[in-house]
């Protein structure tokens, strides 16, 4: 039986869940992708470049960009420039989090199933 990593310690307030129900499926929405959910584990780790990311991911750099620009669409990261290169970034503390925590479950070597 799996272990419960982050108990909710509260009940939500009425209609809270129903009130950012469209802000969390956004954001599963983004990370349900391949490519965009190891952009973001990439991306938990620290500031990095398009080119930086595929070469981590061994992906071409259009590829990085075109989920790159998703993710910027949907308010989860953000770049900064330097110069003419970008630094990219999670700009979403709560997609931080979950990045966290989905890696603290599945990132692990040696797990028991």
């Amino acid at each position: 039986m799996m272990e419960n990593i982050n108990p909710v310690s509260h009940e939500p307030q009425n209609g809270q869940m129903e009130e950012n129900a469209q802000e969390v499926i956004r954001a599963m929405k983004a990370m349900s992708h391949e490519v965009r959910l190891m952009l973001l584990w990439q991306l938990s780790r620290g500031e990095k470049t398009v080119t930086e990311l595929a070469d981590l991911l061994e992906l071409e750099q259009s590829t990085v960009s075109q989920q790159l620009a998703r993710l910027r669409l949907e308010g989860i990261v953000e770049g900064r420039r330097e110069g003419r290169t970008i630094h990219y970034r999670i700009d979403d503390a709560r997609v931080q989090n979950l990045i966290e925590i989905i890696c603290s479950i599945y990132c692990t070597s040696g797990i028991e199933q």
